[in-house]
């Protein structure tokens, strides 16, 4: 059996990985994917190697609970860091795996 769900993507800068993982945890996400990510947006590419890489966070929630992410990331993120937050809508099998 297959169920929708919302796959919702993070890329942010390297420092930010431990408090977008909280974030995550707080809206009670139950499992996450992380990797070390690199490229170029509207803010060019980084200048110097001592910034490191990006980090792209990904993870599979309800409907709810990505619109409650994306909105906590807008509010606390938006502002004064680097980062991108989109969401696609995904088939799962084994939905019990995932926070539903």
């Amino acid at each position: 059996m297959k169920i929708r769900f919302k796959k919702i993507t993070i890329v942010a800068e390297r420092v930010l990985h431990d408090q977008l993982i909280d974030l995550l945890k707080r809206h009670h996400v139950s499992g996450w994917t992380a990797q070390n990510v690199t490229g170029e947006g509207s803010r060019g590419i980084r200048a110097s190697e001592w910034e490191g890489s990006n980090v792209q966070i990904y993870t599979l929630v309800s409907e709810a609970i990505a619109d409650a992410i994306m909105e906590d990331i807008a509010k606390h993120y938006f502002q004064n860091w680097s980062l991108v937050v989109y969401s696609q809508d995904v088939e799962v099998l084994r939905p019990d795996k995932y926070q539903g």
